[in-house]
């Protein structure tokens, strides 16, 4: 099971209209009551309707939410006022369903943007999602299914621990980039907990995980992270909530670059050696952003050049003269020019689905990893025309 593991919650996925192929396009995730709840947002200046709409209800509820309403097939992005009116007769319908405030419904949304969304035909499937609610792994996975979009399999995650049960679902499988991606996420956990308190261990979670991959360099309008509590575990310190939430957002950020339009690769750059923190993340993000480097990844060729010029150019503190680059564990690189390795190795390293490339800059104790992709022909192949 996923969002449906931890006391307290229910959830069904279903066709609405929204789609025009009839399949599922819905889900609806219910607290048996009033949750905790944390969110972060996309930092895209164009959020979408959906994205304005949770936002006000968290700051009118007090971050005590009943439901979470989740759509796929159209963004409701830059639909202006009639967008946000969709929104709220969408919560509406929710609301009543299941007998609370509108206020009290978050609603996430993602698909095509500056659509208008086709409300009068979604709106009576949402109305009577509520009779599908389950508790069950069927209706959990039905949820994490209907949220789909691109992406070819359901993303979801289950973990205990110390008396705590985490849930997890989530959708993404392009513009994936800080901070976050097309991208939406709803955890669910029985942890007691004070809303302040889960809102800064989601924050410190979402660090490592969403905000630290980057497919294609593309911030959505719509990308929201959600977590419910529903109090009915054990009182929790706020470490073992952040390590929970850190482990199921990893899980799904890893298994969103996976499934990444197009990509044969999935990969982990990592940087180590530089003067701070922040400095090892800017360098492994000009690397993951480089769209030299992904077609190298693509062709399985270790052209080490190209990472050394791009770090160089990340504007961060460097030596070539100290740096080494590694494919697989494998040094490639040191000094500033190639050495005698392995290549066979490093060839069947890179003919791996997962390839790791290290770069250390030998200058300090800051390290970062950024999580990214290859250039597949099958991202051009989907981006090329509206989608």
């Amino acid at each position: 099971m996923s969002v449906t593991s931890p006391a307290g919650f229910s959830a069904t996925g279903a066709s609405v209209g929204i789609k025009a192929s009839g399949v599922p396009d819905a889900a609806l995730i219910v607290a048996a009551t009033p949750a905790v709840a944390a969110a972060v947002f996309t930092q895209n200046k164009v959020p979408a309707a959906p994205v304005q709409m949770s936002r006000a209800h968290l700051a009118e509820a007090g971050s005590r939410v009943r439901a979470v309403l989740l759509t796929s097939g159209n963004a409701n992005a830059a639909t202006g006022a009639e967008g946000l009116s969709a929104c709220a007769a969408l919560c509406g319908e929710v609301a009543e369903s299941i007998g609370c405030d509108p206020s009290e419904v978050l609603i996430c949304q993602t698909g095509l943007i500056g659509i208008p969304f086709p409300l009068e035909s979604a709106r009576a499937g949402v109305a009577s999602l509520a009779e599908t609610l389950g508790e069950d792994e069927a209706s959990a996975h039905r949820a994490a299914t209907a949220i789909m979009t691109t992406d070819t399999f359901a993303k979801e995650v289950r973990i205990e621990r110390d008396g705590v049960t985490l849930g997890g679902m989530a959708k993404g499988a392009a513009m994936l980039a800080p901070d976050m991606a097309t991208m939406l996420c709803l955890l669910t956990i029985d942890a007691t907990i004070e809303a302040d308190v889960l809102q800064r261990a989601l924050r410190s979670a979402v660090g490592p995980s969403f905000n630290s991959m980057d497919v294609d360099g593309a911030t959505s309008t719509n990308d929201t992270v959600i977590v419910l509590a529903s109090g009915l575990g054990p009182a929790c310190p706020e470490q073992l909530v952040t390590d929970l939430l850190t482990e199921a957002c990893m899980k799904l950020a890893q298994d969103m670059v996976v499934d990444a339009e197009g990509a044969t690769k999935a990969v982990r750059i990592t940087v180590t050696g530089a003067r701070t923190d922040p400095d090892a993340h800017r360098g492994a993000r000009k690397v993951a952003t480089s769209q030299l480097v992904k077609c190298s990844l693509n062709g399985e060729d270790p052209y080490w050049g190209r990472i050394l010029s791009d770090i160089g150019t990340a504007g961060i503190d460097m030596d070539p003269a100290l740096t080494t680059i590694s494919y697989g564990g494998i040094v490639v690189s040191a000094g500033g020019i190639g050495i005698t390795h392995d290549v066979p190795a490093v060839a069947a390293h890179l003919a791996e689905r997962w390839n790791l490339i290290s770069i250390d800059l030998g200058l300090g104790d800051g390290s970062a990893s950024i999580l990214t992709t290859d250039l597949g022909y099958g991202y051009i192949d989907e981006n090329r025309t509206t989608s």
